[in-house]
């Protein structure tokens, strides 16, 4: 299975922000940081922000905050919302499956897609940003250093 642009992106925004501390990057910041268009990043950090998964603040003295929730958040659940519930195959696209009135790789894929999600369920935001993987992604923060 192959995640969405944008599901990756909402992951990636949110280990970022797990290990910001007290600092509260922008999201043309996380953008850059990312090396993704602003865009793509606000559309990501808004739905984020309508989740309640992050505090997003305009103005001076702004910028993105993990929240309670969003620390503690389940991947699982983050990926569910952003991918859809939508089948892996489309079955009943513009050229419907023949197959599609008696056969079981729908079901099974189905049930496929579930145990991916499942395996995701216990696993939190504050666990993906655990050692080597929360100190790399400081370091990706502070950007490039001069010699």
């Amino acid at each position: 299975m192959r995640l969405l642009r944008s599901t990756d992106l909402a992951l990636r925004v949110l280990m970022r922000l797990a290990v910001a501390g007290d600092a509260t990057p922008t999201t043309r910041q996380v953008a850059a940081d990312m090396d993704v268009p602003y865009t793509h990043a606000a559309k990501v950090v808004a739905e984020l922000q309508h989740l309640g998964l992050v505090d997003a603040r305009r103005g001076r003295g702004g910028g993105l905050a993990l929240t309670g929730p969003g620390r503690t958040a389940s991947v699982g659940a983050v990926v569910r919302t952003f991918e859809g519930d939508g089948d892996v195959v489309d079955c009943e696209g513009a050229t419907p499956c023949p197959l599609n009135a008696a056969c079981r790789l729908r079901g099974a894929l189905r049930r496929a897609q579930e145990a991916f999600f499942a395996a995701l369920d216990p696993v939190t935001v504050q666990d993906m940003v655990a050692d080597p993987t929360g100190p790399l992604l400081l370091d990706i923060s502070r950007g490039p250093r001069s010699g």
